[in-house]
């Protein structure tokens, strides 16, 4: 990757930003900072998209890492969004974010499979 350095760099402001909104140390944070937080948090996932998106396969071991690392991070989020579900329906409030997004993350994981094996 060419942007080795930024690509890191933007991966943990935006992973030290993540953790800030869940405010780990229980500090009071103003309306505003907390709204500048939040505009800064979606500024930098664009950039780290678009990172991912011109991301270029070099062989087929890249090919295979890439796919490797996709796999492995679908299985991670549905797993703690699946976990979310569970722990909230103990509480009978299931925030209904969660189902949205993890049915969106597999209608679009069985779509993309479905496009690939008819055009690739």
């Amino acid at each position: 990757m060419k942007n080795n350095l930024l690509e890191t760099l933007v991966t943990v402001c935006l992973l030290a930003l993540a953790i800030l909104l869940l405010n780990p140390f229980q500090f009071w944070m103003p309306d505003m900072m907390v709204m500048v937080m939040l505009a800064v948090t979606l500024g930098l996932f664009g950039i780290y998209a678009s990172f991912i998106l011109r991301e270029k396969m070099v062989d087929e071991r890249d090919g295979l890492h890439r796919t490797l690392a996709g796999r492995n991070a679908f299985l991670a989020g549905s797993g703690v969004l699946t976990l979310a579900i569970v722990i909230q329906g103990y509480t009978h409030s299931v925030d209904p974010w969660l189902v949205i997004t993890l049915i969106t993350m597999i209608i679009v994981k069985i779509m993309t499979r479905m496009w690939s094996d008819k055009n690739l």
